[in-house]
């Protein structure tokens, strides 16, 4: 005996109608959220603009079709290049991604919400040229800035505690549909059309994380955010054309989100959308690094400095253990070769070692002659992490948001007259 499903449309799921609310209606009023918005874009644009100086991004970059002509299209920073929008957001956010510098929040679900100017940016200088071309004015930039925020909080918000990476997901999912959103609601669609296309970034291909993970990680964690934000500009303008959207494409059963690719859990939330994710963002100001070694390689810099003093180097050290928290250790800790400089800049040990060796970690250390260095590979072997639960704890609490990594450095019975008779316990263990 068969059953029959209804073929009822129901009402659009809760959480594509909070979001197309919220970027058609909620009016941005916190000057600190402007003011770090402004800040995030000149701190963006400076990353894209810095990844020009590496072939390995370059390459990736310009028109699929050699010598395309795209009249009044969106121009890339940096280069000779005018585009559509969409691979313009994809130029753009590839280059703003390429050397891991930009912001980052970090949650059950960590990310990097500027990723989304890839489409916001590409989307905005499109519509504006065109505008200044029909003899009208051009979007005006605190209207990029409320996209800004808007995609920040959007994408942070779904973070908060819902953690895409332990069902295999990777992070750029949230930035297809924070820019899907934004990108959307830039182009003019209506409610109902917002809610269709939300709904398509959701029923979507999602990205794994195999990319970033060992023993595959490689160089598409670099422009999987440019490929996201150009999937939700290219999204949008289908829903523009009154492509219809799909209400339930969260809550279907067996054929929704949530049971296909969250194991039937629906999304939790924390707060309501407003201007929170902007106003508490984290920028990486001294290290192109994944932001959960970012402590780690601050200390180790720190140490170097200290061993420099003592007359002593890395060469003294027998074994570095990290206290950590239990995210540094799922992501980044890693042993064995690593094969390229996108498996470099995720192992905490590659991290730590660089600054130990040389008092520096810069993005050209990743690169291949530096890497064979064979004092990097043979400090990284003693290079240990453990975790510190109270680490962890403090890394999801949203008071503290703490990334803390604390190094010790100790030395076996031939190098204690060397290093630990020379060090202080506070010289030997570096909080920051």
């Amino acid at each position: 005996m068969s059953s029959h499903v209804s073929n009822v449309r129901s009402q659009p799921d809760r959480v594509l109608v909070e979001i197309a609310d919220y970027v058609m209606n909620y009016k941005v009023a916190s000057d600190l959220a402007y003011e770090t918005a402004r800040n995030c874009l000149i701190d963006t644009l400076g990353c894209g603009l810095e990844a020009l100086e590496y072939p390995a991004c370059t390459k990736l970059l310009g028109p699929i079709v050699h010598g395309t002509v795209v009249p009044n299209g969106a121009k890339v920073p940096g280069t000779r290049f005018v585009l559509d929008p969409v691979q313009a957001a994809f130029n753009i956010g590839t280059m703003i991604r390429w050397l891991d510098f930009n912001d980052t929040w970090l949650a059950a679900e960590w990310g990097h919400p500027s990723d989304n100017l890839g489409g916001i940016l590409a989307t905005a200088d499109w519509l504006s040229r065109n505008a200044i071309a029909a003899g009208k004015q051009p979007l005006p930039m605190r209207d990029v800035l409320t996209a800004m925020i808007k995609a920040h909080e959007i994408q942070g918000c779904l973070a908060l505690e819902n953690a895409f990476n332990r069902v295999g997901l990777d992070h750029v999912v949230l930035v297809k549909v924070a820019s899907t959103a934004v990108v959307a609601q830039m182009l003019g669609l209506a409610r109902d059309e917002i809610i269709n296309a939300v709904s398509l970034a959701w029923v979507d291909g999602q990205s794994l994380r195999t990319y970033r993970h060992a023993p595959n990680t490689g160089s598409r964690k670099s422009w999987a955010a440019g490929d996201a934000t150009s999937r939700a500009v290219r999204i949008a303008l289908i829903a523009k054309t009154g492509e219809t959207g799909y209400p339930s494409a969260l809550t279907a059963k067996t054929w929704g989100f949530y049971d296909v690719s969250f194991r039937g859990q629906p999304f939790k939330f924390q707060r309501p959308y407003g201007s929170y994710v902007m106003e508490n963002v984290m920028f990486k100001i001294s290290f192109p690094a994944e932001f959960h070694g970012q402590t780690a390689v601050e200390a180790a810099k720190t140490l170097h400095t200290q061993l420099k003093q003592l007359g002593k180097s890395a060469d003294d050290i027998a074994k570095v253990t990290i206290r950590t928290h239990e995210a540094c250790i799922r992501i980044i800790d890693k042993k064995g070769p690593l094969a390229n400089p996108a498996d470099r800049d995720h192992c905490v040990q590659y991290m730590v070692a660089v600054p130990l060796l040389f008092g520096r970690l810069t993005a050209a250390d990743y690169e291949d002659d530096v890497a064979t260095d064979p004092r990097i590979d043979t400090l990284r072997e003693r290079i240990v992490c453990v975790e510190d639960p109270q680490f962890t704890q403090h890394y999801h609490d949203p008071d503290k948001r703490s990334i803390a990594n604390l190094p010790l450095l100790s030395a076996g019975p031939s190098k204690k007259s060397a290093v630990e008779s020379g060090l202080t316990k506070s010289q030997r263990e570096t909080v920051i």
